[in-house]
């Protein structure tokens, strides 16, 4: 039995298309299959979930670079209080008795003693 943890989605795939075949075979041979059937079960919800997860990084990813290219469109020197850009780039503020969270929109946080 291959690892599919350390496949690659092209891997997983591969993986499915070979013990599908077998699955044929053992099944036209009437032979006990169901340890196979359970792994093209895994399988497929590993690569589902290995998916998920690359279509989450690219819409992080997404989200940064848009981030980046307004921060770059804007002005250097920030002189008062900006409502669009706070939109823009804050997630929310969290604040506590000794310091506050600032988390943006990419996901990152950053706190602030006070």
């Amino acid at each position: 039995m291959v690892n599919a943890d350390t496949l690659s989605p092209d891997g997983i795939q591969a993986r499915l298309e070979e013990l599908q075949k077998e699955l044929i075979k053992k099944a036209n041979n009437k032979q006990d299959y169901d340890a196979i059937a359970d792994e093209i079960f895994r399988l497929r919800d590993q690569k589902e979930q290995s998916e998920l997860d690359s279509h989450r990084r690219e819409e992080v990813m997404n989200r940064i670079k848009e981030l980046q290219d307004f921060i770059a469109g804007q002005e250097t020197d920030i002189t008062k209080f900006d409502e669009a850009l706070v939109k823009k780039l804050i997630e929310k503020i969290s604040v506590f008795a000794d310091h506050f969270t600032v988390e943006f929109k990419s996901g990152i946080t950053i706190d602030i003693e006070a």
